[in-house]
């Protein structure tokens, strides 16, 4: 029973130890997606960009590669200049994965920004980003 009950714990540990890890991650990664995205660069947020993402405009999404995703977010931000963009909720969800919710001000509007990550093993990846009007 006592040896049960040791096993059970160490594994708890384990558990908070390693979504700990992905949550430290994944804040990192944020801070340099924030950055990327207000100043408008869709070549630097390319690169933390997972090899399919989920990409949505206003309820529409649809699932695009990196290249595509790419020019999709250049086009946006050609029209939509940047004024300043905020993280204003961070959290993971019940498997640890992080995730942002941003207000993104630009030339046409404020925008919310959903940013999913997906972990994976060295770094999460944006899986998927979502903007909508307010």
């Amino acid at each position: 029973m006592r040896l049960t009950f040791t096993k059970l714990l160490v594994c708890g540990w384990l558990l908070l130890a390693s979504t700990a890890t992905i949550q430290a991650q994944g804040g990192d990664q944020l801070t340099a997606v924030r950055s990327a995205i207000a100043s408008g660069s869709s070549h630097d947020l390319a690169q933390y960009l997972a090899p399919s993402v989920e990409v949505g405009f206003d309820g529409d999404s649809q699932n695009m590669n990196t290249t595509q995703t790419e020019l999709v977010l250049k086009n946006f931000f050609a029209k939509n200049a940047p004024g300043k963009f905020d993280i204003v909720h961070q959290g993971a969800g019940p498997d640890g994965t992080p995730y942002a919710v941003g207000r993104f001000a630009g030339r046409n509007g404020t925008y919310r920004v959903f940013i999913g990550l997906k972990a994976n093993k060295s770094t999460p990846t944006i899986d998927k980003i979502d903007f909508t009007k307010e």
